[in-house]
């Protein structure tokens, strides 16, 4: 065996740290892969413009979450992670890397978007590049529509420095003068309410062009004159904080779940900061006493040559409609024989591959369950559903209609923890038996059981996904749903049911894998069975996709079967900490990302088996929360032919895209492929969209 660079634990030179990259750095990195779509000119104007937006969105929830779990450990002590870094060395090479991303952000933003949109058509207005007539239109709208809803506040002994809300948008104003009290100015901080829109768009026959914008920010720089009459604005500088935003309840000390979530997101916005962004113009002076403020380092600071709210500038994609500049729409292929789910399902199981088929026949069998006199019983997990969720309203009728429905409402989903408190208000109010799922466990599996009586007997209808029971993202993430009568199948669904909401002991499926039982150790199991058969030069080979992979005890898996010569392929969209390439470690290890036009969200295993192919899809990614500390779902796909299906379409074509895929280097970077000379270009998505929606 060859020894890793780096030395390690002689003991298992497999736990040496050179052998892992970091989870957090690997996490930022993805984001330049997305921002990658914001350069790429055979990508429409306008998806380039909402790429840029995800990248910096993603760099919001970023400080929120992971840079700030990092900031706790530092304060607060946590075991090492396989990479060895300890949190103030990761903290310092968290912001180093982030700063990198923002200059890039600001640089497609300024030198490449927006000049081309301007090109086309759909202007941003800087200030200083309004004309007389615009500047004018927009004093009366500064004086119409915003300076009512401000609240200005001098700051002095009776002020002191004010609560700043978790990524609102606020100025601070340098002021000279006395005010009608007499009091001497210095600064104010001036917040934009969250009910002001972010982006205003001009009337034609005031800018002259059918798409001209101006960002909230620039019109309060520009006029916020106004609020302090009798005094000079020397400066005016806006600046954002992100908070942390991870909800922590010790729920062993939480009688009331809810009550306790409820008073937790009270004070959501005014966690700890974790970063300053702010005008590149401002003054030291001024930006160390926010520093100060936020109890923030030096190098938290983020001086922005642009809004501090960029994101924001997604609503132009919204507001602009121009074909031309988007992707093509597509129609998602719809299944056949949907008026009558049950006799459908009973002939045999359903496959449906988001977002290229419909989620039409998932709301259509919770429908007809919430109508068939024959239904007795409706189980469902629920973590994010969207607004006005036509699921919610089935299960809702189903309730009224007397039948027995039980809802696992994961009530800390993140960032969607106010919307499930209502939901779970909602179903309860309708007589849903609403369960918050395990103490200490979130419950992340995505499954329905539907149980109907069919003549004397009784049979099990089941829904399992690999993502959300959202229409909305069904109709941009990559996700498989398995619709099954299958028994087996059935009653494991049921047994699980019975332990989220009957405190049932340990059990034994009979198709399904289930965290935080019995996944973690069958997915080790059978890539041990793979390592064994390579050495017994039997077939062996491994694939899987995923969101994520950080989980030690499984990359130690997978160096071993390398080792013995498995074959193994994965295709991980986002953070993975294996390194792959490490002669005589992962040398037959390759791993990709795929990013494109949908988010990449399905999760598929599969495994040679000695020539008898395992194929699995779950809730689950490899990563170490998941794994141990979550309710997560894994199912097998049993039919042959849906199974050869959801190899060719999860694995083997994404294997084979040259034009969306970025290959992950020992080094840690990623080399974005194209195709060979000779080789025909493939895209795995639009293949998909090509193949499945015609």
């Amino acid at each position: 065996m060859a020894t890793p660079v780096g030395g390690g634990d002689v003991a298992d030179p497999l736990r040496d740290p050179s052998l892992y990259f970091n989870r957090e750095l690997s996490q930022l990195d993805f984001n330049f892969r997305v921002l990658a779509q914001a350069l790429d000119e055979s990508v429409p104007l306008l998806e380039r413009l909402r790429f840029l937006c995800i990248s910096c969105t993603n760099l919001d929830e970023f400080f929120e979450i992971r840079a700030a779990t990092v900031r706790h450990a530092q304060d607060f002590g946590s075991i090492a992670p396989p990479d060895g870094l300890a949190p103030t060395t990761l903290l310092k090479r968290i912001h180093e890397r982030a700063q990198e991303l923002v200059d890039a952000q600001y640089r497609c933003w300024n030198q490449v978007l927006r000049p081309e949109m301007e090109d086309n058509g759909v202007r941003v207005l800087a200030r200083g590049t309004w004309s007389a007539r615009q500047t004018r239109w927009l004093r009366a709208y500064f004086r119409d529509e915003i300076l009512p809803v401000l609240s200005p506040l001098g700051l002095d002994p009776a002020h002191p420095f004010p609560k700043i809300l978790n990524k609102s948008l606020n100025i601070v104003v340098v002021l000279k003068g006395k005010d009608a009290f007499g009091r001497s100015g210095h600064l104010a901080i001036v917040r934009a309410p969250r009910s002001l829109p972010r982006i205003i768009q001009l009337p034609e026959r005031i800018s002259g062009g059918e798409h001209d914008f101006v960002f909230l920010s620039a019109v309060l720089s520009e006029f916020v004159d106004e609020l302090f009459p009798g005094m000079e604005v020397k400066g005016a500088y806006q600046f954002r904080v992100t908070r942390n935003s991870e909800l922590i309840l010790d729920e062993d000390e939480v009688e009331n779940l809810a009550l306790a979530l409820r008073d937790e997101l009270v004070g959501r916005g005014y966690l700890r900061a974790m970063r300053l962004e702010i005008a590149a113009d401002c003054p030291k002076p001024i930006v160390r006493t926010l520093l100060e403020n936020f109890d923030l380092p030096e190098n938290a600071v983020y001086r922005i040559d642009g809004p501090v709210n960029l994101n924001r500038v997604t609503q132009v994609y919204d507001l602009v409609q121009r074909p031309e500049l988007k992707f093509p729409p597509f129609q998602a292929r719809t299944l056949a024989g949907t008026d009558a789910m049950f006799e459908l399902v009973a002939e045999g199981d359903v496959l449906l591959h988001h977002p290229f088929d419909s989620f039409a026949p998932v709301l259509e069998l919770i429908k007809q369950a919430a109508e068939d006199p024959n239904v007795l019983a409706i189980k469902q997990t629920l973590y994010r559903t969207g607004k006005d969720s036509a699921i919610v309203e089935h299960l809702v009728q189903a309730a009224r209609n007397g039948k027995d429905v039980t809802v696992v409402v994961e009530l800390r989903a993140r960032f969607d923890e106010e919307a499930n408190l209502g939901l779970a208000d909602r179903l309860q109010e309708a007589g849903v038996q609403v369960v918050y799922g395990v103490v200490g466990y979130k419950t992340h599996a995505k499954m329905l059981l539907v149980v109907r009586r069919e003549g004397r007997k009784l049979r099990r209808y089941v829904h399992m996904g690999t993502g959300n029971y959202h229409a909305g993202t069904a109709r941009g993430y990559t996700d498989f749903g398995l619709i099954s009568a299958d028994p087996d199948l059935g009653a494991d669904v049921h047994q699980v049911f019975q332990q989220l909401s009957g405190l049932a002991p340990a059990i034994a499926l009979k198709r399904l894998l289930q965290s935080p039982f019995t996944l973690h150790a069958g997915i080790i199991a059978r890539i041990e069975r793979e390592t064994r058969n390579a050495l017994d030069g039997k077939p062996a080979r491994i694939m899987a996709k995923m969101n994520a992979l950080n989980e030690a005890q499984v990359v130690r898996a997978l160096y071993t079967a390398s080792q013995a010569g498995v074959q193994i392929d994965l295709v991980i969209r986002g953070a993975c900490t294996l390194r792959p390439g490490v002669p005589g470690i992962s040398d037959n290890i390759r791993v990709r990302s795929i990013v494109g036009r949908f988010l990449e969200h399905h999760r598929v295993y599969w495994f040679a088996n000695g020539g008898d192919p395992e194929l699995f899809c779950a809730s689950a990614d490899w990563l170490e929360r998941n794994l141990l500390r979550r309710v997560e779902t894994c199912f097998p796909i049993l039919d042959p032919e849906l199974k050869a299906r959801v190899k060719d379409e999860a694995l083997d074509n994404y294997l084979a895209d040259n034009l969306n895929a970025w290959e992950l280097q020992p080094d840690g970077s990623y080399l974005k492929l194209s195709p060979a000379d000779g080789a025909m270009p493939h895209s795995a998505q639009s293949s998909l969209l090509a193949k499945l929606c015609g």
